[in-house]
């Protein structure tokens, strides 16, 4: 028995030290000290101690990069491209980049160290991204798995945004989530709303966000929001508007059409596809079918691909996209140019995206937010 406690405490020893010089080896090998970061040749030089991911680094001088999923690789939406030689291509950034970004030497800022000086290129109006401290002022339920949550900025207590565009939610620990959390969601309201932003929110099963938001997020909560980002919005053009959205995709659709209409841009034909399984799933109805009697080249087609018994329903069914399809052929003018806005699923948009160039949208022309 002393024997066998003897060796216990050996090997306990021995684990301790060798934990130790693990500390002490790790601090000395991955002390890089200071490192400049060259962001737009030159536009803005940071010194930084080296060792943390860029991610992290640039959000720490007050340079936001977007990341859906928090910095743990695997949204792909925290890419930067890199003017100088920091080694190949990670493992874990592969997967998240096209032949055409990898020739491009584009990056995952939340997979690559920074470990020496290094040269990069971001969009400028990241620049403008900041944090803003709000106040949750409404939630209600706009289905049974999505909630509408309101939030009051109040430093900055405004904010100048596109519509379509989106906002990172920093969630706090709460549970057994020990660390703080951001995730995406799009703005539901109009930029004309500077006071406050809406979003539409869907439960997703096990997910740390939507389970905090629908679970103990309440009025009255303190809210910090990083923003805003995106490339989804209205392009500038004469072009037909084919708009498709599925769940709470229908966030970034609501913000563009009310912005549209706000600002009188009631010359363009849109075509607004909401697909749906059955009645419950359906929201914010009475705002699209009321801007459809204000606006005459404002289109509103809801649809239900499982449409129950008991909801009498007499609108559009079956699969969003044959439902697109049929509109292609029977109800849109084949004379006008178009472009397609897509939001939901990234099944629903890549099937939709399939329609669209059958019916002669070409790919480039085509803009998408990708719903997890």
């Amino acid at each position: 028995m002393n024997a066998i406690l003897a060796a216990s405490f050996l090997i306990g020893g021995l684990s301790a030290v060798l934990a130790t010089m693990i500390v002490v080896v790790d601090s000395v090998v991955n002390n890089y000290g200071e490192v400049k970061i060259d962001i737009n040749n030159g536009k803005k030089e940071l010194k930084v101690n080296g060792g943390a991911p860029l991610l992290t680094t640039l959000s720490e001088q007050g340079i936001f990069i977007p990341s859906a999923c928090g910095g743990r690789g695997s949204c792909g939406a925290c890419k930067v491209k890199v003017l100088s030689d920091i080694g190949p291509i990670l493992p874990t950034e592969a997967p998240l980049l096209d032949e055409v970004e990898m020739k491009q030497n584009i990056r995952l800022s939340c997979q690559v160290k920074v470990k020496s000086d290094i040269a990069i290129e971001i969009p400028e109006e990241l620049f403008s991204a900041k944090i803003f401290k709000g106040v949750v002022e409404k939630t209600n339920d706009l289905t049974y798995d999505i909630k509408g949550v309101k939030i009051k900025l109040v430093e900055p207590n405004e904010i100048e945004f596109k519509s379509g565009q989106y906002m990172q939610l920093v969630i706090p620990p709460y549970e057994k989530i020990n660390e703080y959390t951001q995730r995406a969601y799009s703005i539901a309201s109009s930029p004309s709303q500077k006071e406050s932003l809406e979003f539409f929110i869907r439960l997703v099963p096990g997910g740390i966000a939507t389970t905090y938001v629908h679970n103990y997020l309440k009025e009255n909560d303190q809210m910090e929001l990083v923003g805003p980002f995106g490339e989804f919005y209205m392009r500038d053009t004469d072009a037909d508007m084919i708009c498709v959205a599925g769940g709470s995709g229908l966030a970034p659709i609501k913000s563009i059409v009310a912005d549209m209409f706000e600002r009188g841009i009631t010359n363009r034909n849109v075509w607004l596809f909401f697909g749906a399984r059955s009645l419950k799933d359906l929201y914010y109805m009475d705002f699209f079918q009321d801007m459809e009697k204000k606006w005459d080249r404002f289109h509103f087609v809801p649809a239900l691909s499982e449409p129950q018994p008991e909801d009498n329903w007499n609108g559009e069914t079956g699969l969003i996209t044959n439902v697109l399809g049929k509109y292609f052929k029977e109800k849109m003018d084949q004379n006008t140019q178009k472009e397609g806005y897509l939001c939901g699923s990234p099944g629903m948009i890549n099937a939709c995206i399939k329609v669209m160039t059958e019916n002669g949208i070409s790919e480039d022309k085509i803009y998408y937010d990708k719903f997890a």
